[in-house]
This record gives C-alpha cells, sequence and structure tokens, in this order.
C-alpha cells in the first residue's frame, strides 16, 4: 500500500513545510527546509511547531515538565511536519525508498533516562505511514539540556529515494 494512501486511511493531515510564511526554521538563522543530492533528502531540524497563537507546542523538558506520554505526542506531531518537508522537497511520499537514519534531541531533566521512549512516537509514525521495511531506520535519541524556544524533541531525518 502506497504512504499516500495511508496518510488517508490514518486520517492525517500534514502541514506544508514551505506553505504560507515558509520554512519556520528559518527563525533560528539562515538555513534551508532541505538539501537533496542525488537520491538522498536531508531534512533540516523538525519540530512539533507552534499553535495558532505562535505558542511552543509541548514545551519544556522531559522528566521535569512533560510526560513521556506527552514527549511521545510531540515527536509524533514532529514527525508529521517531517512528512510535510518531504512532500514540499519531492513532491510524493511515494518517492522515499528507505528512512537513512534520524537523530534525535530531546530536552531533557539530568535524570532522565528514557529518551528513546519519546523518539519512538516519530518511529512509529513513519512506521505506520511507510509500512516496516521503509519506516522504521537506524535512529539515535539524546537527551539535552535545551533545544530552541524550549521545544521538549526535535529530529534530524535523511531518506533515501526512488
Amino acid at each position: 500500500m502506497s504512504a499516500t494512501k495511508r496518510i488517508a486511511d490514518l486520517g492525517l493531515t500534514l502541514p506544508s513545510a514551505g506553505g504560507g510564511a515558509g520554512y519556520y526554521g528559518k527563525l533560528y538563522g539562515k538555513m534551508k527546509p532541505h538539501y537533496l543530492s542525488d537520491r538522498l533528502l536531508f531534512l533540516s531540524g523538525q519540530t512539533a511547531g507552534v499553535d495558532a497563537e505562535g505558542k511552543v507546542i509541548y514545551p519544556g523538558r522531559l522528566g521535569r515538565d512533560l510526560t513521556i506520554e506527552e514527549g511521545y505526542r510531540a515527536a509524533r506531531l514532529t514527525g508529521l511536519n517531517c512528512l510535510g518537508c518531504i512532500i514540499d522537497a519531492v513532491g510524493d511520499l511515494d518517492r522515499v525508498k528507505g528512512l537513512v537514519r534520524s537523530l534525535n534531541f530531546i530536552a531533557s531533566a539530568p535524570d532522565f533516562t528514557e529518551p528513546h521512549k519519546v523518539a519512538s512516537g516519530l518511529t512509529d509514525l513513519f512506521e505506520q505511514v511507510f509500512g516496516e521495511e521503509i519506516g522504521v531506520g537506524p535512529r539515535a535519541s539524546i537527551g539535552v539540556m535545551s533545544l530552541a524556544d524550549d521545544y521538549c524533541f526535535e529530529t534530524w531525518v535523511t531518506v533515501e529515494l526512488h
């Protein structure tokens, strides 16, 4: 089954990374939303984003301000933003051949030792959309002291294209 069909079956709505005011990451310095090199697509850092009032969704640190479940939801929303960015970059999720890697940053309290459970929100979404063979790839999940604007989760994803 195609990723596009799975998106519809799951009832997901994907944001457009390039729509409206453009890639939100530019608020944090000079950067492009993605870079395409032959069959590899490198996405710039993605987060859960902001709500309609411009407030960060799921701000804070895991193990202090947020539960694992809230972090998981932030990672899942981040995954939706990644999917939107892939579509903006190459036009179609069905061009994705595989997930090369995801590097996940989780803003954490010093004693928080479960960043991998938070990052599963991203991985589980990619598996639902692409299937296990394409959507589950190598990953690292790293606890960090802080992220820009108090985001709790950020990822850096690379995919291979057909």
